[in-house]
């Protein structure tokens, strides 16, 4: 008998998340999570009182495979209201289990196995996994600090590699990235030269400091190659509820019901009469969000500018990027300093970056967290900087 498994090429190709090993260590050395975007507050009571009705209620066995009917209406009342696109709520959204889901379902309908997929590097650590589900190849295009902007010559040479597909983050993990309209016409341009499709992930599309956030799908010629992925988890703080959709014409919808169909049948019932809820809140939600989060990232910012690590001002998103040179030659060497000598726990630039680098530069932190957490981990910082 072999003493070893015959696994296959995307089992080998998928690493293990380094976001979450991350938070794992953080009971090792005792350190502040700052890694793991994990909010340590709690969700809109509302929302927690409305998921616990739907409970009692009994809607506790399958929904429909799409997603709740009204939930679907109300997914296409916001996208008319906050992102100017008229989408039909019966042939155009998906509701599955989490945006991840909805990324997985995208890829799985468009790309095969050597299809070639562009990110933009740093960029999300799913999304190296998500490819390697499907066998598609990525294309990276490193952007640079601190403006992080896409030119003409960088999409020439990635376009001119042959792609099936883009992903596009935008407000962006992890760099806080925010695309403006003219960036977004310029890949729009291309990708309609060169018949590319473009996922875009706007889950962080609420999170704004500066700009505006505008879909892809809201510009003009886009609608038949562009698939939205969006969800409740960062908005609404409910990362566990694994609750997201996606929007995209209906020859597209139709692809990714079949796949999502036979994958998980639907997302969690209870918790879609709860998105419900959530969906009703008024603009004030959004804009008080966004301060607080604002006000947390300035704080943070602060710190790491203290400490020496050369922090990247995001406009968007609740993670701040910066420069890993000064504690150590790699990012996880940098990583492991700060967690076991300061107390807190970052994530190493390596799996947002492409993984056939020997060394990479950078951090991320998350600060999604109560404001005592925060200043728990600025004191720390700032007595391991006067040492």
């Amino acid at each position: 008998m072999k003493s070893h498994l015959n696994l296959s090429q995307r089992a080998i190709n998928t690493k293990e998340s380094q976001i979450r090993e991350a938070s794992r260590y953080c009971g090792k050395y005792g350190a502040i999570n700052l890694a793991q975007g994990l909010p340590d507050f709690p969700a809109p009571e509302a929302l927690k009182i409305a998921a616990q009705q739907a409970i009692a209620a009994d809607h506790n066995q399958y929904a429909d495979t799409w997603g709740l009917e009204p939930l679907r209406i109300a997914i296409a009342a916001k996208m008319q209201r906050d992102n100017h696109v008229t989408v039909d709520p019966d042939t155009e959204i998906t509701v599955c289990c989490g945006a991840t889901e909805g990324l997985n379902i995208a890829l799985m309908a468009i790309l095969d196995p050597g299809d070639r997929c562009l990110i933009f590097e740093p960029f999300y650590e799913n999304y190296i996994p998500n490819l390697a589900t499907v066998g598609g190849i990525p294309e990276f295009i490193t952007l640079q600090a601190p403006n992080w902007e896409i030119t003409k010559e960088m999409l020439d040479q990635a376009f001119a590699r042959g792609l099936k597909a883009v992903i596009l983050n935008s407000p962006a993990n992890p760099t806080g990235k925010v695309w403006t309209l003219a960036e977004l016409e310029l890949l729009a341009e291309y990708c309609d030269r060169y018949d590319v499709y473009i996922i875009t992930d706007e889950i962080y599309e609420y999170i704004l400091y500066e700009g505006n956030h505008i879909s892809m799908l809201s510009l003009a010629g886009m609608s038949d190659r562009t698939i939205v992925v969006n969800g409740f988890s960062k908005t609404f703080c409910v990362t566990g509820w694994r609750l997201g959709y996606t929007v995209a014409n209906p020859t597209l919808t139709a692809a990714m019901r079949r796949i999502h169909d036979f994958l998980t049948i639907c997302a969690p019932a209870p918790l879609q009469y709860a998105a419900l809820a959530a969906l009703a809140f008024g603009q004030d939600y959004y804009q008080n969000m966004a301060k607080d989060y604002q006000r947390k990232r300035d704080l943070l910012f602060s710190a790491l500018k203290d400490i020496g690590l050369s922090p990247v001002l995001p406009k968007g998103a609740y993670y701040i990027w910066t420069d890993s040179s000064v504690l150590a030659d790699d990012a996880n060497a940098a990583a492991l300093r700060l967690a076991k000598e300061a107390g807190v726990a970052a994530v190493p630039g390596n799996c947002f970056t492409n993984p056939n680098c020997d060394r990479t530069n950078g951090l991320r932190f998350c600060f999604a967290k109560q404001d005592s957490t925060i200043q728990a981990a600025v004191e720390r910082m700032a007595r391991y900087a006067k040492r």
